[in-house]
């Protein structure tokens, strides 16, 4: 299940950061466009701190 919603996230992140783009060149709406950049910027960053694993914590396991 986690998978699946890393791949969603990416693919949102993905036309976030493209709708962006469009909407910096073609429509000219600089505001617009830079907030769906970082919008897309940031479901990058959760993906990326969800897919990276941590370190194993022992006392969690005991318990």
């Amino acid at each position: 299940m986690t998978g699946t919603i890393l791949s969603i996230l990416m693919l949102a992140g993905l036309l976030l950061t493209g709708g962006g783009l469009y909407v910096m060149i073609k429509l000219r709406d600089r505001k617009r466009g830079a907030l769906m950049i970082v919008a897309g910027l940031v479901m990058f960053g959760n993906v990326a701190i969800t897919a990276i694993p941590g370190p194993d914590l022992p006392g969690l396991e005991q318990r």
